[in-house]
């Protein structure tokens, strides 16, 4: 039963992130019929990065303070219905809104989804835990970049939704009925009152630092990957997309080691340093070097470390902090993360409308990177009393 329920709540978490995955990929489709601006086609994943961001306080403290597992349905529900409802709106201002409840929906499956898997593991095997959970999502954009520029051109990206939502609610329906969830650790819930001295803590802060970079790296190199490949370096859709599948693929097995590392370790901040360097150096070349061969190595490289130090840097201040708090600790690290990724969204559309070109945001994020290595140059893997 516990490998059903883990498979099942990584297969959910993958459902759902192809969503996100396929306003990316499809994005050149999407703003060609709408005939909207590159700097509106950012704010489609703006929208939903800012409300996304804006939940993970109320998720976190919701999770644990009640049952992450009803909040983990109630998200899925509805961020499958929104998807289905994006396939057939037609106005730009209404995919806008449409994105902006769906960010909603998707912070009650990140929290509440991180808890879930990290009570099925021991608490040495948090970072795989949280790892093997966000693979899931890298997983199915492997699919999804893979086969989804083959499709598209006979189906519309309109049915594309369509199906994925109905996927992600019949994969909600098998959790529903098939996965459980271990009882809550003895001691007392999270209050709320608790809060305000908890968000004061310095390793919340710092960690959140890190998860800025973090998520702004990771949405610049996943939603305009595509759109810079097709715009800038003149690929067809479909090389764009086996490019960015290559990516996806070998990120996703990558995001699992980097936890198991990390824990068999216990070294996470060498595992967080070493990808920031990686991943700085590698947006460099990415708009540096000439030729599709160097690009797509690149691209490989750089998919690597993109994501490795994730469950390493959600497990540091939950070591501080302790594991009924989890869910707090959680969503403030998410929150820092999405307010890099709503404004990576929406300066990279400027900057492209702006300057012509993608070169100046990878390159902003490669400076990013290096900051966040200084960063956590401040940062104890453990409290001090440990």
């Amino acid at each position: 039963m516990r490998r059903l329920t883990i498979a099942t709540l990584v297969v959910c978490q993958s459902t759902q992130s192809l969503i996100m995955g396929g306003v990316a990929l499809f994005l050149p489709l999407i703003r060609a019929e709408l005939g909207i601006t590159y700097a509106q086609a950012g704010t489609l994943a703006a929208a939903t990065s800012l409300t996304y961001a804006a939940m993970q306080l109320p998720s976190g403290y919701l999770a644990d303070r009640f049952t992450p597992r009803r909040l983990f349905l109630i998200g899925l529900i509805g961020t499958n219905l929104l998807a289905l409802s994006f396939s057939v709106l037609t106005d730009y201002r209404l995919m806008l809104v449409n994105q902006a409840l769906s960010g909603v929906f998707r912070a009650l499956v990140f929290a509440p989804g991180l808890l879930l898997i990290s009570a099925e593991f021991p608490p040495t095997g948090r970072a795989t835990a949280m790892g093997l959970f966000v693979a899931g999502g890298f997983s199915s954009n492997i699919l999804l970049s893979a086969v989804g520029p083959l499709l598209v051109g006979t189906l519309g990206w309109r049915l594309m939704f369509a199906l994925f939502a109905t996927a992600g609610l019949t994969v909600c329906g098998l959790y529903w009925r098939a996965g459980t969830a271990r009882p809550a650790p003895p001691g007392p819930r999270m209050s709320l009152r608790e809060l305000p001295g908890l968000l004061r803590h310095p390793i919340l802060w710092q960690t959140g630092a890190v998860q800025f970079v973090r998520l702004a790296v990771v949405t610049g190199c996943t939603f305009w990957l595509p759109t810079y490949l097709v715009a800038d370096r003149h690929y067809s859709l479909a090389t764009a997309g086996l490019v960015t599948a290559l990516g996806a693929a070998v990120t996703a097995p990558a995001n699992i080691a980097g936890g198991w590392i990390s824990d068999r370790l216990g070294r996470p901040l060498t595992v967080i340093r070493t990808s920031l360097v990686a991943l700085a150096v590698t947006l460099t070349l990415l708009v540096v070097l000439p030729g599709q061969l160097a690009v797509v190595v690149v691209v490989a490289v750089n998919a690597v470390f993109i994501q490795v130090y994730f469950g390493p840097l959600f497990a540091i201040p939950v070591a501080h902090l302790g594991f009924r708090t989890a869910g707090v600790a959680s969503g403030f690290g998410n929150l820092c993360a999405n307010v890099g990724g709503f404004t990576c969204s929406y300066a990279f559309g400027i900057l492209r409308d702006t300057t012509g070109s993608f070169r100046p945001g990878f390159l902003t994020l490669a400076v990013l990177c290096v900051a966040a290595t200084l960063m956590t140059l401040t940062i104890r893997a453990r409290p001090a009393a440990q």
